[in-house]
């Protein structure tokens, strides 16, 4: 069988364009170029006037068939759109040309397979019907496309519609709400009206009565009108008696403030009588009890103590001999006196720093001997040292003064000497950038302290707050003597101001607490290092503390103050205007004896030292 070729359609569809404006060359072009074999189908047949199934519509456009020797041209509707054949065109009476060469018997006999031009007039002719009905198809698109756009413009405006039949009904709803809402009210009045009517009555019969009550009203205010007459002429009398307190009050007050400044001033008397450098001598207890026997201190008078030694004979012949070294001080506590008992002794110093005289109280001695205990002690109560204490009663005399117009500012600084050199143990910063400080001397020739830490405080939590911090920033290390030894002098200083404006009063002191370094041999102490020259540095200031004592006691022209950062930062509490005690604190055990005898010879110096006489920093 042979093949014949493909017939284009470009004959046919070259110049037809649906109504729509829609070009159908570019489906026909497609046409042309995709030409793929097919086997032969009968052509599709539109009955009734309903498209066929979609399937149908996605055949191609051109096939080339394989059949008895002949070629059968078949084409598809453009776009999917599928046209109607030949044979139901014919069967609708259109009026159609048969091709030649069709055999008889209808619109439904087939051509021979020779007569490829009768079947492509059949095809063409298809299009054309295939065409027609598009546009048909698109004519009908667009009418309904118009009547959607008019359904959904009137649905929109019922929608509208709608809702304002709902916002009226909302509202109908509201006002019928508001009706039935007047409807109870107006019954409720109705209901009130027929009670008021009935109160009205009993009104009436009470007014009769309150009118009858009224008469006797007006009897008993004649009678209190007279009895009021009476008591505003007591009144006046009681106004020139609160007068008469008054002016009382205020000459007790001035009474009173003379009081506090005879007080004071007799007070001071006082201090001054005992010294304004006094000594006191406290004895450690022995680490595992007992008594000491080379220590002996009397029992009917404690202002004195006896160290002995027992000396063995040069020549051999003669029998062991003791050596008594005998001391007297302002007060000496033994091993058994509590912290209670030491501080009652200073209490009346610690008063004189808020009469505004300055007060230094240091603590002398060996390393071990119970310095840090006297001046600080430990948490409790009963083992407070002299510090906490002197801080307590400062805050409490400050409370009753308060009653008498004082009112008191209290700064607070803490500063330790650690090999000559000066830190602010109050510095919560890097250590690496502490500033440095450094003694200066002001106008008015007091001492200063440049870059230091100073705290304002007003309770007696803040100050121990602040003592808690500068006791974990102290520099402390073990020895042979000590397992935590003070390796620096600590210094504390409350600055105190105080004013009474009724009095036009003001007064100006400062309290300072020293815990000095244990001095130690290096024998004993067994330092090396780091420690052999803290030893040194310690060592030092404490005999150049003893030189300016010594030449304080003999009264030379020249007090040599700035041989050390401890004297040149004492040398108010020393020998200015201020009152000082000194604690030596002694070591029991028979090996600390030279030690003992150093530093009592040393606190002898310091009590035979006379001053003059301290004055009140007042304005």
């Amino acid at each position: 069988m042979s093949r014949l070729p493909v017939m284009s359609f470009k004959r046919v569809l070259t110049s037809n364009t649906s109504e729509n404006g829609q070009d159908f060359e570019p489906s026909q072009k497609k046409m042309r170029m995709k030409v793929e074999p097919v086997k032969p189908q009968a052509a599709a047949t539109v009955i009734g006037g309903k498209r066929p199934p979609v399937a149908a519509t996605r055949a191609p456009l051109s096939k080339s068939v394989k059949g008895a020797g002949a070629a059968t041209v078949a084409a598809g509707p453009s776009r999917g759109v599928l046209k109607p054949s030949v044979s139901s065109t014919a069967a609708k009476g259109g009026n159609m040309k048969q091709p030649t060469g069709a055999k008889a018997g209808g619109a439904g006999a087939r051509r021979n397979p020779w007569d490829l031009r009768g079947k492509v007039s059949d095809m063409e002719d298809k299009i054309q019907n295939y065409q027609v009905k598009f546009k048909s198809v698109n004519q009908e698109n667009e009418v309904l496309k118009g009547s959607m756009a008019l359904s959904q413009t009137r649905a929109a405006e019922m929608e509208r519609e709608l809702e304002t039949q709902r916002s009226q009904i909302s509202e109908y709803q509201k006002e019928l709400q508001a009706l039935l809402g007047v409807r109870e009210k107006l019954e409720k009045v109705s209901s009130e009206f027929s009670s008021l009517e009935s109160k009205y009555k009993a009104m009436e019969a009470l007014r009769e009565t309150q009118e009858l009550e009224l008469q006797t009203l007006k009897i008993t205010v004649s009678a209190q009108e007279s009895t009021v007459n009476r008591l505003q002429a007591n009144l006046r009398v009681k106004e020139e008696e609160v007068t008469a307190l008054q002016a009382t009050v205020s000459q007790q007050r001035d009474e009173l403030h003379a009081g506090e400044m005879e007080r004071r001033r007799l007070h001071n008397a006082i201090q001054e009588l005992k010294g304004n450098i006094r000594v006191f001598c406290r004895v450690r207890p022995l680490v595992a009890g007992g008594l000491s026997h080379h220590i002996q201190l009397s029992g009917s008078d404690d202002k004195s103590i006896t160290l002995a030694k027992t000396e063995e004979s040069h020549t051999g012949k003669t029998t062991d001999t003791q050596k008594n070294y005998n001391f007297s001080f302002d007060r000496v506590f033994g091993p058994q006196a509590s912290q209670q008992e030491v501080f009652e002794e200073i209490s009346l110093l610690v008063q004189s720093a808020l009469d505004g005289y300055n007060v230094c109280c240091f603590a002398y001695g060996q390393t071990g001997s119970g310095k840090t205990y006297t001046m600080e002690g430990d948490e409790f109560d009963e083992t407070r040292g002299v510090i906490p204490r002197a801080v307590q009663q400062i805050f409490k005399a400050a409370d009753k003064l308060a009653a008498q117009g004082w009112e008191f500012t209290f700064t607070a600084s803490f500063v330790e000497i650690y090999n000559e050199t000066l830190r602010d143990l109050l510095h919560t910063g890097k250590s690496v950038k502490k500033p440095d400080l450094d003694i200066r001397k002001t106008t008015n020739n007091e001492v200063t302290i440049t870059n230091l830490t100073y705290k304002k405080v007003s309770t007696e939590d803040q100050v121990l707050g602040l003592i808690a911090l500068a006791n974990q920033n102290r520099s402390t290390a073990q020895t042979a003597q000590n397992d935590r030894s003070s390796r620096s002098h600590s210094v504390f200083q409350l600055d105190i101001e105080g004013v009474n404006v009724g009095r036009d009063v003001k007064c100006k002191s400062t309290l300072c607490l020293v815990d000095l370094a244990g001095s130690e041999r290096m024998v004993k102490s067994q330092s090396q290092g780091e420690r052999f020259k803290e030893m040194t540095a310690i060592n030092g200031s404490l005999s150049n503390l003893g030189i300016v004592i010594t030449a304080l006691a003999n009264k030379e022209s020249y007090i040599p103050y700035r041989n050390s950062k401890l004297t040149y930062l004492l040398q108010g509490c020393l020998g200015g205007n201020s009152k000082t005690l000194m604690f030596v604190n002694i070591a029991p055990e028979p090996d600390s004896f030279a030690e003992s005898l150093n530093s009592l010879r040393f606190a002898s110096k310091v009590n035979d030292c006379v001053i003059g006489t301290a004055s009140a920093n007042r304005k």
